[in-house]
């Protein structure tokens, strides 16, 4: 059972910067396809990024392409999303989730974490 531990979000103003950490236990993250996804208030939950287990493919949602990165560091059992020039609209509590594959549908993880919280300020 793989265990998923989000940190590294906070409060930061519009045009800043954020770099959440996944961490994980219980298993080795190279097994699995990588993804992160967001809820906002009153929102469904959506995907935001996902990244294969080989670390060669990357899928981003559009509304973060060009502004997020995701990236792995299998060494570190850790995945991260690096976001930049960050906008009110990303405001958002932030999963990361571990699966069999890259994929852009939640049903699609197998595992997931907690959650951290973004709040981007105008």
């Amino acid at each position: 059972q793989v265990q998923l531990v989000e940190s590294g979000g906070g409060l930061v103003q519009a045009g800043g910067s954020l770099r959440l950490s996944c961490a994980a236990s219980g298993g080795m993250l190279s097994d699995y396809g990588m993804g992160w996804f967001r809820q906002a208030p009153g929102k469904e939950r959506e995907f935001v990024s996902a990244i294969s287990r080989s670390a060669g493919r990357t899928q981003y949602a559009d509304a973060v392409k060009g502004r997020f990165t995701i990236s792995r560091d299998d060494a570190k059992n850790t995945v991260y999303l690096q976001m930049n020039s960050l906008k009110p609209e990303d405001t958002a509590i932030y999963y990361c989730a571990a699966g069999t594959t890259r994929a852009q549908r939640a049903e699609e993880y197998d595992y997931w974490g907690q959650g951290t919280q973004v709040t981007v300020s105008s």
